[in-house]
């Protein structure tokens, strides 16, 4: 009888502990976490066109100026989740976005943003904390920022509220790494001003940035995803948003090799989207 209640309390011990080690990560993803924040996404979403599209604009009104990032911009990173066999998708964000880009006719000749990293936050603590810490070390290396090298040239202006797609090229420097990068963003423009959505993804090699995981607790895949999107207004942001737009540099080589992939606006004109070599953010 003795050995009948043993094996009975060491079948319910061994029952408790699948419950506690499966159904906990259930129980906190689902119901204690909760769902995701949605993905970015343009407010409007007119029709699609192609970058050429004729201009076609009632008013006729030129974008020929200075557009610089307005409140309700937006950046972070979603990163994919393993929690003790529970998958989820950890989101972090911030609008601490600012920079601007210049356009001469329909050619953007001048672009650069900045992201204040040690602004980002998800809903969890602890992720924020790594996110901080090892991981962005946001003490050392506060922002990251896009810098446009080569300047994009439509071949005419997009109607309002068609949704346009072009590609940009430039740089993101991050965690202390610069790299070359082919942004693919969409784009909008509305009433007074410009929307554009940028999403990428990127390898955390390319720019030396610590695997997520967490010991054997959390792990995560060897890429995320950046989003950003941005609301232009016209009108100059300070002059050292864009000092530097305009020089090159050389992409530093991180343990992945080439560049990275990342996303991150253009202007007016279209969107910008960052390709990363392998390719596929607290």
């Amino acid at each position: 009888m003795a050995r009948h209640h043993l094996r009975r309390w060491i079948l319910g011990g061994v029952a408790t502990l699948v419950v506690v080690g499966v159904g906990g990560p259930y129980v906190f993803i689902h119901f204690v976490e909760g769902p995701a924040k949605p993905k970015l996404a343009l407010p409007s979403s007119g029709s699609s066109g192609a970058a050429g599209a004729h201009l076609a604009s009632s008013s006729g009104s030129s974008v020929t100026g200075t557009w610089s990032v307005s409140s309700g911009s937006v950046a972070g990173y979603r990163v994919q989740e393993i929690l003790l066999g529970q998958h989820a998708t950890a989101v972090g964000r911030t609008h601490d976005v600012s920079g601007s880009l210049v356009i001469r006719g329909t050619t953007v000749t001048r672009a650069r943003y900045t992201v204040a990293l040690a602004t980002v936050v998800s809903d969890q603590a602890q992720r924020n904390a790594q996110f901080d810490g090892r991981i962005m070390d946001v003490a050392k290396y506060p922002t990251a920022t896009f810098t446009l090298t080569k300047p994009i040239v439509l071949a005419a202006l997009p109607a309002p509220g068609t949704v346009v797609s072009t590609t940009a090229t430039g740089t993101l420097t991050m965690h202390g790494t610069t790299h070359a990068v082919t942004l693919a963003v969409k784009a909008e423009r509305l009433g007074t001003g410009i929307d554009v959505l940028a999403v990428a993804t990127i390898l955390f090699a390319d720019w030396h940035i610590a695997n997520p995981s967490v010991g054997g607790f959390v792990t995560t895949a060897d890429t995320g995803i950046l989003e950003v999107l941005l609301h232009l207004r016209r009108g100059a942001a300070t002059e050292s948003s864009l000092s530097a737009s305009t020089t090159t540099t050389t992409p530093g080589a991180g343990p992945g090799g080439g560049p990275g992939q990342v996303t991150i606006p253009a202007t007016t004109l279209p969107p910008l989207s960052i390709s990363s070599h392998t390719a596929g953010a607290r």
